[in-house]
C-alpha cells in the first residue's frame, strides 16, 4: 500500500505539473498576442497622425489649402459661382447677359432704363388703385422698402477691408523691397489696359462675371489635371525668371537699402 501510495504521488505531481505548463503557455501566448496588438495599433496611429508626404507635397493653384467652395466663402455666392443650385446660378447669369445685352448692344442708358422702369409701375400701381373701386376689387398691397442696416453695414466693412489691403500691396510694391512682385504688377496692368482699350468697362466687367462663373465649376470638377499642369507652369515660370535674373535683374545696380534700413 505504501509503494502504491508513493507512486500516485508523482502521478499526481506530473498532472499539476502539465496543467501549470499549460496555464503559463496560454498567458504568455495571449500576452505576446496583446503586445503585438498594441505594436500595431501604436504603428497604426503613429502612421495616421503623422501626416504623410505624397499629401503635404501635392501642389495646389494659387498655394490653396482649403476645398473650393471655401475659398467662395462657404456660403449662398459660393453656390451661386459653383451651381450648386443650378436655377438661381442659370437665372444670375442670365440677367447679366440680358443687361449687358441692353446697355452694350442696344445702347440702353441705365437713367433711361431706371426711368421707363419706375414710369411702368407707377402707372400700373395708380391705375390699378383708383380702378379698384369701380370693379369691386381690393387696391394692391404696397409694401413698406426699406435697406437694412446691418448688411450695409458688413458690406461697407468687408470692403474697406478689401481696399487697405490693396493699399497696402501697392505701398509694398512702390516701396521697392520686391523686384519680383513689382513686375508681376507691371506686367497685370498693362496686360489690363491693352484689354481696355478692346472693350468698355462694363463689357469688362461682364466678362469677368461669366468667368467667375464657368472656372471654378471646371476647376473643381478637373482639380487634378489643372494642378498638375498649373505645377508645371510654375516651375518652367521660376526656371525662366532665374535665366532672366542671371542674365538682366543682377546686373542692375542697386543702392543700400539694406544698410539705411539697419540703420
Amino acid at each position: 500500500m505504501a509503494e502504491e501510495h508513493h507512486h500516485e504521488e508523482p502521478k499526481q505531481e506530473s498532472l499539476i505539473e502539465k496543467i501549470s505548463e499549460k496555464i503559463h503557455g496560454h498567458h504568455d501566448s495571449s500576452s505576446s498576442d496583446s503586445d503585438d496588438e498594441k505594436k500595431k495599433s501604436s504603428s497604426s496611429s503613429s502612421s495616421s497622425s503623422s501626416p504623410s508626404p505624397m499629401k503635404s507635397n501635392i501642389y495646389r493653384l494659387f498655394g490653396r489649402e482649403r476645398p473650393v467652395h471655401k475659398v467662395f466663402g462657404g456660403g449662398k455666392p459660393a453656390d451661386v459661382f459653383l451651381w450648386r443650385n443650378k436655377k438661381i446660378s442659370a437665372g444670375v447669369l442670365g440677367g447679366a447677359t440680358a443687361a449687358w445685352i441692353l446697355f452694350e448692344l442696344l445702347e440702353y442708358h441705365l437713367l433711361t432704363l431706371v426711368c421707363h422702369i419706375l414710369i411702368l409701375i407707377l402707372s400700373i400701381l395708380f391705375l390699378w388703385s383708383n380702378a379698384s373701386t369701380f370693379i369691386y376689387k381690393h387696391p394692391p398691397h404696397i409694401p413698406d422698402f426699406h435697406i437694412p442696416e446691418k448688411p450695409l453695414l458688413q458690406f461697407a466693412a468687408a470692403l474697406r477691408i478689401e481696399i487697405n489691403r490693396a493699399f497696402v500691396v501697392l505701398r509694398d510694391i512702390a516701396s521697392g523691397r520686391d523686384l519680383k512682385k513689382f513686375l508681376y504688377a507691371i506686367a497685370g496692368l498693362w496686360v489690363l489696359s491693352i484689354v481696355g482699350n478692346w472693350c468698355n468697362f462694363l463689357t469688362l466687367f461682364y466678362i469677368a462675371f461669366v468667368l467667375l462663373q464657368t472656372l471654378p465649376v471646371f476647376y473643381e470638377k478637373y482639380e487634378v489635371q489643372v494642378d498638375s499642369f498649373a505645377e508645371k507652369a510654375h516651375a518652367e515660370i521660376k526656371k525662366q525668371y532665374a535665366v532672366f535674373d542671371a542674365k538682366v535683374l543682377s546686373k542692375i545696380p542697386r543702392g543700400p537699402l539694406k544698410d539705411k534700413k539697419k540703420v
